[in-house]
């Protein structure tokens, strides 16, 4: 009887899904030195936007931060319609690209690549990219034997992804079966958690956030008012100003929500759920402000979760742009004018300026996500 060393035994252990990367990348690079880099990008099928999301090479990515249509990928695209992994054994052939992320991979150096596309009951979610710093090495012996650890990480992958999405369905359950009730409608969340991801992105540089970190924000974003579920309806649907005595219940939402996280991670069992703290953070600390005068701790400037900062400006800014029972939808430009007014005071300066900068990219997300009574 022999003793064997199992070289993926840390994919047993309780930890986030982009050690588990890294360590299978650890794996296969004993077996193939020349693959330097595993990535994975994640496809938004209600944008069709392809979105990095992890890699396996520490701080040195060509595409940290990077998103683009999946039309700007006409390889990728390409692929899809063939229904079958793309090969490039020598990365010369796409040194003449125009497109941005071909031009990135280029300046990085990598000479050879193998692209997976990633399927989850039969439906495409990304991709799954092995980078080389060789060329031709990709042979069929090669490339049957990456297959297996292709499949593996997207199980993997599937897995994280499948307990966010759980999660967030058990919330919307648990809000349908509180009265049928509608608070903030599909289309607020559809736009504020993208909203939220455009300001994080702005950030990325400053603050250093890398693409795991913006793409949790946006998957987590939507649950940040999950504790109204256990707001009375007088209080939580009141078209009218609410009294002091009201206020204060209201209030009690963001305690609330956090305590609710808690118990969903510890019955479901998802506590190794990547950034899962940042949930927790946006649930308690998104009705924070700058100035110590928000709730529920009155934590003023950088003790306020950057996360937390994050929401509170995609949530104010479009309640400011929506109809709600007490006040019409503001314009863009008025809106504009109040964030800049609560900048430094109840909202943070810096994701302020993030939304602001990239008011392109908001009213595209306006413009698709529009507002209507089905939402």
């Amino acid at each position: 009887m022999t003793e064997h060393n199992d070289v993926l035994d840390e994919l047993n252990k309780h930890i986030p899904l982009r050690e588990k990367l890294v360590a299978t990348h650890k794996s296969l690079s004993e077996i193939f030195p020349f693959i330097v880099r595993i990535a994975i990008a994640i496809y938004d099928q209600e944008t069709s936007v392809l979105k990095t999301y992890l890699h396996s090479s520490g701080d040195d990515s060509p595409l940290e931060n990077y998103q683009a249509l999946l039309d700007e990928a006409p390889s990728l695209k390409e692929m899809l319609k063939k229904g079958a992994p793309r090969v490039v054994n020598d990365l010369v052939t796409f040194e003449d690209g125009q497109h941005e992320h071909t031009k990135r991979i280029g300046r990085h150096g990598y000479a050879a690549s193998y692209t997976q596309p990633m399927y989850n009951e039969g439906k495409f979610f990304g991709f799954i990219f092995f980078n080389s710093n060789e060329k031709d090495v990709f042979s069929e012996n090669v490339l049957n034997q990456i297959d297996v650890y292709s499949h593996l990480i997207s199980l993997m992958v599937i897995n994280e992804l499948t307990s966010i999405h759980t999660l967030t369905a058990a919330v919307k359950t648990t809000g349908n079966i509180t009265h049928l009730r509608d608070p903030e409608t599909g289309s607020h969340l559809d736009r504020m958690s993208r909203y939220s991801r455009v300001i994080a992105t702005e950030l990325a540089d400053k603050y250093h956030l890398d693409d795991s970190y913006i793409e949790h924000i946006f998957m987590f974003s939507p649950l940040h008012d999950i504790g109204k579920i256990s707001i009375p309806d007088n209080i939580l649907l009141k078209p009218d100003k609410l009294d002091e005595a009201e206020k204060s219940t209201m209030e009690t939402h963001a305690r609330k929500g956090r305590e609710m996280i808690d118990s969903l991670l510890d019955n479901f069992g998802f506590e190794s759920i990547e950034y899962i703290d940042m949930l927790r953070n946006i649930a308690e600390f998104h009705h924070e402000s700058v100035n110590g005068t928000g709730y529920p701790l009155g934590i003023k400037g950088n003790e306020i979760p950057l996360e937390a900062r994050i929401v509170a400006v995609a949530d104010v800014f479009d309640a400011l742009t929506s109809k709600r029972p007490y006040k019409e939808a503001w314009s863009n430009e008025k809106s504009i004018d109040m964030l800049k007014q609560l900048a430094g005071e109840t909202l943070d300066q810096d994701c302020v300026n993030a939304l602001i900068t990239n008011i392109d990219q908001i009213e595209k997300i306006q413009k698709q996500f529009i507002e209507n009574i089905y939402s």
